[in-house]
């Protein structure tokens, strides 16, 4: 058996190991018995909470039934957020938190994605602590009787992480009433965005609101962003937000039509914070898939950008090394540290919607803050991730390096959540990266395809 947990969690087609409802219940219990070694928060409860896949009910019975075994009590969330989890967690003194949910990917999938006591993600410590209980399949002790645990409902929990994410959203709302546009990717953060806002005092519509169990991704979200950028542009929309399918990611689209990624979103940050002092270190934390024109943005701005391997984990390790408050991927999972532990679409959507309102600005004018170089991403679905261990691809990979020298550069790598070997490459000429990027594709696929 591989590695069990990758970058964000176990994923990875549900109903099949390590998706299944055993080993679930399993990766649970040896969880909870690590929490409860790790962390000494006997009598806290482990909160529980999925997304909208049909295989959630599956795997969230069974992750409930693994925590009560050890005693402990698992208090069921339902069909919230990932960052909803994380905040709760911490915030409310749970010994643990767990979030079933395979983000981004198709429906047929799911994961499980753990959180300590402090609302972070577990350590690769516990993680492989884990593992290796697991295939061993070492027998461990488990209470009887009145020491068993037990699984309740929880409701009361969801109102407290709603409110503070409310607060934080800001006061006068209503001072500017912009006209918002919702992509809910029939996700976990449907049943939420659109009332939260509408709340708030904005003028409020949304697509991707209505998950069937098997539609959640499925032509709408941050993955699909040409869904929410014609809503904006034909019902001219002040911004648009389109979310993932767990809510830890968010992209934005601007009243005029273009797309803010995460690049363009750590920069407006960045850069509105440092102008209030309020950006510690002058710096932010982002990974190497980030486009060159963030660099060259921030360099403008004598704002330093730290450069991590593509993760969010790899994020936040960096984050907490450097002390900095602000980091996030392209992708749109934006890292907040000052209100939260992870990645939060709906706090970010808040965020870039605050900043908008103090400076009076429209979103395509905050973009102003960076230009994009032209980058092209191809994703290669193969049998095999080891593609460094090909001669033939190292040496594709070195010449188109060569030929980019000192005008872009070229980057190859394995996806740590699902069977895919990435290529990227920036330039000054979309036509020649392309091409670039294509030769690499093609050998790649004639070896591990």
């Amino acid at each position: 058996m591989g590695r069990l947990f990758g970058t964000d969690g176990v994923r990875g087609l549900a109903n099949r190991f390590p998706l299944d409802g055993y080993t679930a219940y399993r990766i649970a219990q040896l969880a909870t018995r690590q929490l409860l070694l790790n962390h000494k928060k006997q009598g806290r409860p482990v909160f529980i909470a999925k997304d909208t896949r049909r295989s959630g009910d599956l795997l969230e019975h069974a992750v409930a039934a693994g925590v009560a075994s050890m005693g402990a009590e698992a208090r069921l969330l339902g069909v919230v957020p990932t960052p909803a989890v994380a905040f709760i967690t911490r915030e409310l003194q749970g010994m643990g938190g767990v979030m079933i949910s395979a983000s981004h990917n198709p429906f047929a999938d799911n994961g499980i994605k753990i959180f300590g006591a402090d609302g972070y993600k577990i350590s690769d410590n516990i993680e492989e602590a884990i593992e290796k209980d697991l295939i061993a399949n070492n027998r461990i002790d488990m209470p009887t009787g009145a020491d068993v645990g037990t699984i309740n409902n929880d409701d009361a929990s969801i109102s407290f992480w709603i409110n503070n994410l409310a607060r934080v959203a800001g006061e006068n709302v209503g001072a500017r009433k912009l006209k918002i546009a919702l992509d809910c990717a029939n996700g976990a953060i449907a049943r939420w965005a659109p009332k939260f806002f509408s709340d708030l005092g904005y003028s409020v519509d949304a697509i991707g609101v209505n998950p069937d169990g098997i539609n959640i991704n499925e032509k709408v979200g941050s993955t699909h962003i040409n869904a929410i950028l014609e809503v904006v542009k034909k019902e001219h929309f002040d911004v648009g937000f389109a979310f993932d399918g767990d809510a830890d990611r968010v992209i934005a689209v601007s009243g005029d039509g273009d797309i803010i990624d995460g690049d363009f979103i750590l920069a407006i940050t960045a850069k509105y914070l440092k102008d209030r002092e309020k950006l510690p270190g002058n710096a932010l934390v982002t990974t190497v898939m980030a486009n060159l024109g963030l660099d060259l943005a921030m360099r403008n701005h004598d704002i330093k950008v730290f450069k991590t391997r593509v993760g969010d984990r790899f994020v936040l390790e960096e984050m907490q090394k450097t002390q900095t408050i602000v980091g996030g991927e392209q992708s749109g999972h934006i890292i907040l540290a000052e209100h939260a532990t992870t990645g939060d679409g709906l706090l970010t959507a808040c965020n870039l919607l605050r900043i908008m309102r103090e400076t009076g600005a429209s979103l395509k004018e905050l973009s102003g803050v960076m230009s994009k170089l032209p980058q092209v991403l191809v994703n290669i679905r193969v049998k095999s991730k080891n593609f460094d261990a090909i001669p033939e691809i190292v040496d594709v990979i070195r010449d188109t390096e060569k030929k980019l020298s000192g005008r872009g550069r070229i980057l190859v790598r394995s996806s740590g959540t699902e069977d895919l070997v990435r290529v990227m490459a920036e330039g000054p000429d979309e036509g020649e990266i392309k091409g670039l990027v294509d030769s690499i594709a093609r050998t790649i696929s004639s070896h591990l395809c």
